[in-house]
């Protein structure tokens, strides 16, 4: 059984530097597992790093997540969710068709998110077009 990646979110209080107080946020996290247990599991161990001593975490949600692959990349510090269209030909029909698939790529801006897409796409055997490209919330 191959693990698959999950989506938590995950409430606790966070230290604004912009403030210099803390500030009870709700962000997403992601998690790869074999199940929503080992998510839970694996969440709140990673999230440690995160909180002071004595501080609490809620699971707010916890949903599979939809990327079919995670590309991190060096000096990059947001990530961005691009959907690829795979074109098919379809010989029956004789019309194209197109399956998305969502990647979940590093980057600074959006226009370094999509030439990261571009770059994880080179080695693609068929057609392909990158119709979206959108901030992610994803912490890490």
């Amino acid at each position: 059984m191959s693990a698959i990646w999950y989506e938590c979110k995950v409430k606790y209080r966070k230290f604004d530097e912009a403030t210099a107080a803390h500030k009870v946020k709700t962000e997403p996290f992601l998690v790869d597992a074999i199940s929503y247990t080992e998510a839970e599991s694996r969440i709140t161990e990673e999230m440690v790093a995160y909180i002071s001593e004595g501080e609490e975490i809620k699971i707010t949600n916890i949903k599979v997540a939809n990327y079919a692959e995670i590309h991190p990349f060096e000096n990059t510090d947001r990530w961005f969710k691009s959907r690829v269209s795979l074109i098919a030909f379809d010989e029956e029909s004789g019309k194209e068709r197109k399956t998305n698939m969502y990647l979940l790529v590093q980057a600074n801006d959006v226009k370094e998110a999509y030439e990261n897409t571009v770059t994880t796409m080179k080695d693609t055997m068929g057609e392909y077009t990158i119709p979206a490209v959108s901030e992610s919330p994803i912490m890490d």
